[in-house]
């Protein structure tokens, strides 16, 4: 049986709706307090009131290479 090595990405896409001053704020509220960590939820540390978001539960998951690694 041959081994492979297998270069993958998962992609979510959804999206924040934020409460911000401008559109430079709010794209800077979304780079510094939201995430996601696998296992985890989608998070944010700005109050309830000024987020929402929106992203579906399973991602889109994109082969982006093969590469044999070893012929046993």
């Amino acid at each position: 049986m041959k081994e492979f090595e297998v270069k993958t990405r998962f992609v979510f896409n959804g999206i924040f709706k934020v409460k911000a001053l401008n559109g430079q704020q709010a794209e800077e509220f979304v780079q510094t307090h939201c995430g996601l960590v696998m296992g985890g939820d989608i998070h944010s540390s700005l109050p309830g009131e000024d987020i929402d978001w929106d992203f579906p539960v399973h991602p889109e998951k994109q082969i982006r290479s093969i590469k044999e690694i070893s012929n046993k």
